[in-house]
């Protein structure tokens, strides 16, 4: 059985959401998509994962090898909380239940990454707080947190990764780069489960803007 890549992207469907901006995650998704399969290694190894979550948290495709994966409808609530921490601890039963370890008999999946998108801050901060630990227990070879929009709040994610960027704006354009640089990350994921220090990213396109 070859070795996988999982990739977990998390995206944040709350009410702000609504309309163009999800409209336009869907059309940079679907960049990053045909971007992927056009790179051999990626086709037979990246396996992809999308949660969703607002008020409720749901696995909107689990694990799914890239060849075989279709992008689901993403459905945003009129209004609502971000539970960005219940996100956390259903990705973290799910890279449990998905991701395989290394055995004598095999070698396991490579280092799974994590990219999560939102357009603000978690409403369940103290659940968000507690489960970072958690999440940091999962061997992920890189987390990338993208705030997107004027009013996004990037000090929460900086207690989940160094990783964080910010778009300014909403539209597919800016979407679709981000999407292409995440393409272009997971190009580079290979690393096995207990290796030490994270991917070093791509540069991100200009639409991108990185946290100090």
């Amino acid at each position: 059985m070859s070795r996988r890549l999982p990739v977990y992207i998390l995206i944040d469907t709350s009410g702000s959401m609504k309309g163009e901006p999800i409209e336009s995650v869907k059309v940079g998704i679907e960049a990053m998509l045909s971007s992927l399969r056009s790179e051999p290694y990626a086709l037979e190894s990246v396996n992809i994962s999308i949660i969703t979550y607002d008020r409720e948290v749901k696995v909107l495709m689990p694990l799914t090898p890239l060849e075989d994966f279709q992008l689901p409808t993403i459905v945003v609530p009129e209004s609502g909380p971000t539970h960005t921490g219940a996100a956390l601890e259903l990705l973290c039963k799910q890279v449990d239940s998905e991701v395989r370890l290394s055995t004598p008999e095999r070698k396991g999946d490579w280092m799974p990454l994590l990219f999560l998108l939102t357009d603000g801050k978690p409403s369940d901060i103290q659940v968000y707080n507690q489960v970072i630990s958690e999440v940091k227990k999962r061997h992920f070879a890189t987390i990338v947190a993208c705030a997107a929009g004027m009013h996004a709040k990037t000090d929460p994610l900086k207690q989940l990764t160094d990783q964080v960027f910010t778009l300014d704006t909403m539209d597919s354009a800016s979407f679709r780069k981000f999407f292409q640089w995440v393409s272009n990350t997971i190009e580079i994921g290979n690393k096995s489960i207990g290796a030490t220090n994270d991917i070093e990213l791509p540069p991100p396109p200009d639409e991108v803007n990185v946290i100090v």
